[in-house]
């Protein structure tokens, strides 16, 4: 039970509602507006100045126009997990892709490459360069990233490999696949 002992605020009013999720709904329009915008590549800060264009009083914030993406992207998954979302878009994009099960149904190393470049290292295999990122993403894996080298001394990104871990038996199943594409 609340008791009521003074009716005076204990802060000033606000000067502004920006921010204040009741001024700052997105109506079904603006949703619309701001899936199509997503869907032309344009950036999020363009997206919101381009809503702010058209009502000069508007008090949405950058943060919403996050969210109304972020639930754009999940509606696009739908029930499905982000894993099998991804298995489906590989398949979908015709991507040669291998995958290691762990526990039968955990994913834990995931190999893939487009089918153009399978075409350029089966026609420039001379060099090519296997770099690491340690950690920057999402589920802090590593990513393996193999690039060839153009007899012309220009580089493609062949093909990419999220790895379990850092240990030899990781890396030697990515070689395998890695090795597996000249096969093609």
């Amino acid at each position: 039970m609340v008791k009521l002992m003074c009716r005076i605020h204990n802060h000033e009013l606000a000067k502004s509602l920006v921010g204040h999720p009741y001024v700052g709904q997105l109506t079904k329009a603006k949703k619309t507006l701001i899936v199509d915008m997503r869907k032309s590549m344009v950036k999020p800060r363009n997206i919101l100045l381009t809503l702010k264009e058209h009502n000069g009083n508007s008090c949405m914030t950058i943060k919403q126009i996050y969210n109304a993406r972020s639930v754009y992207r999940s509606s696009i998954r739908g029930s499905d997990t982000e894993m099998q979302h991804l298995m489906k878009l590989l398949k979908r994009d015709q991507y040669i892709h291998w995958h290691r099960l762990k526990d039968e149904d955990v994913v834990c190393d995931i190999f893939w490459c487009h089918p153009n470049p399978v075409k350029l290292v089966n026609t420039c295999n001379l060099v090519f360069l296997i770099d690491s990122t340690y950690k920057t993403n999402r589920y802090r894996l590593p990513l393996l990233d193999f690039v060839g080298v153009t007899p012309t001394g220009m580089t493609f990104s062949t093909s990419f490999a999220y790895l379990e871990g850092e240990r030899l038996n990781n890396v030697l199943w990515a070689l395998e696949c890695f090795r597996g594409i000249f096969k093609m």
